[in-house]
């Protein structure tokens, strides 16, 4: 049984005329008749029956016709997927991002990049870290900009694009609201406002108060960006936020922003991809544009 067989009944069916048929597929009659009864012949039953000037198909006719147009259907896009893959200007790019990167950073990026490649599409999937590496590796996205960089995992590779330094939030009428740079140290009293334990962002602003000497006292919590500043705008407590995060708030409500010198409190971004495994051709175009764009931004 050969594609082209099916090809030939599925236009025979759906025509319900051979010469029809034949002249949309740009092939002789006698070659679609011929093709026709050779698929009949290897089956074993009649696929059609002569009714008129046309042909009808048969009840087992039926059944094998929707089978085959699903088939033909998956051929179809298989076919289409490939020619994506190797078309940079064709194709989705599958892309996944943690939330402090969705406000400003990859928006930014998308469009710079629709403006010369228009026809590309975009699949999104936002997420924590955890749940981008493992969508990552079980092939659901094909890219993540991810912080932080993960340095030492054995199945995704890629690349720094940028170390992005964090700076302390405190609530506008806190003592050291007007400081132009303060030490970490000097907010060990205060309650903070934090990620939960599934972000990353908690664990870097953890780790650099236990190097300044001191544990932590979560006050509150959160899972969004908007969510800490405007908490500690609000005179909740106190946090670390990248630059990033702290752009194009649509509220009057703002927390002060100091800049933190004992210790610096720095996140790596980078974007990674599955390792010894060759992405589409779009995503790769999508990559180095990334990549180009960083270039001597460190």
């Amino acid at each position: 049984m050969e594609l082209r067989q099916l090809i030939y009944f599925v236009k025979v069916a759906n025509k319900q005329h051979v010469t029809k048929a034949a002249e949309e597929l740009h092939v002789a009659q006698s070659a679609v008749s011929r093709q026709i009864h050779q698929l009949e012949e290897e089956l074993g039953v009649k696929l059609f029956i002569p009714k008129g000037r046309n042909l009808q198909l048969t009840p087992v006719g039926k059944l094998f016709l929707r089978r085959m147009e699903s088939i033909i259907s998956q051929f179809d896009k298989a076919v289409e997927e490939v020619h994506e893959f190797m078309d940079p200007e064709l194709g989705e790019i599958r892309l996944g991002f943690p939330h402090s990167l969705g406000v400003d950073f990859v928006p930014l990026l998308v469009s710079k990049f629709k403006k010369t490649h228009p026809n590309v599409k975009f699949r999104f999937k936002q997420g924590k870290y955890n749940t981008l590496i493992k969508s990552l590796k079980k092939g659901e996205i094909d890219l993540a900009l991810i912080s932080p960089f993960p340095e030492d995992d054995d199945c995704v590779t890629g690349e720094i694009l940028l170390t992005e330094e964090l700076f302390a939030i405190l609530p506008p009428d806190h003592i050291l609201s007007n400081e132009k740079e303060i030490r970490l140290d000097q907010l060990k009293d205060d309650s903070f406002v934090l990620f939960n334990e599934e972000y990353s962002l908690r664990t870097i602003v953890w780790n650099a108060c236990e190097i300044a000497g001191f544990t932590p006292n979560i006050g509150f919590e959160g899972e969004e960006t908007d969510t800490i500043r405007g908490l500690v705008a609000a005179g909740m407590g106190v946090s670390l936020l990248p630059e990033i995060a702290l752009k194009n708030s649509l509220t009057s409500l703002q927390p002060a922003k100091i800049k933190v010198i004992d210790p610096v409190v720095d996140r790596t971004i980078g974007i990674i991809h599955r390792k010894e495994e060759k992405l589409p051709l779009v995503a790769e175009f999508f990559k180095r544009f990334i990549t180009d764009n960083f270039k001597g931004s460190n």
